[in-house]
């Protein structure tokens, strides 16, 4: 028989890791302004945590001296890219790029979180 080869692997979800500093002011983010939900947390002080909306999955990481990335770290795809957007500017989110179509067939933006860390939001644009 023989051994299976990666075009046989079906690969999931992925859930992308994100450091950050503060991890509670990064879960009233995820959860205050993007309406994620918190499923998993551990440690004393808490040092990780899985935060959940739809199929999306974040897990954050505490990281006393994290330092933003100047590339996205995470891209959400979202069915209504205009009203985040939206949201978003009135809750006085930092936005990076504006949102704009763009010559891939998206419509996106980009958007950081407390702690500089990039966030492409996008869907298809029809």
């Amino acid at each position: 028989m023989a051994e299976p080869g990666i075009a046989d692997i079906t690969f999931g979800r992925a859930a992308p890791g994100i450091s950050v500093r503060d991890i509670h002011a990064a879960h009233d983010f995820y959860v205050g302004v993007l309406g994620f939900e918190k499923v998993f947390e551990n440690g004393s002080p808490v040092g990780f945590m899985v935060l959940k909306k739809g199929r999306a999955e974040i897990h954050l990481s505490r990281t006393p001296g994290h330092k933003p990335s100047t590339t996205n770290v995470m891209h959400i795809y979202v069915s209504d890219v205009a009203a985040l957007y939206a949201i978003c500017e009135s809750k006085g989110v930092r936005i990076i790029k504006r949102l704009a179509d763009k010559d891939y067939g998206q419509r996106a933006f980009v958007f950081a979180d407390p702690d500089g860390n990039r966030i492409d939001v996008g869907e298809p644009s029809n």
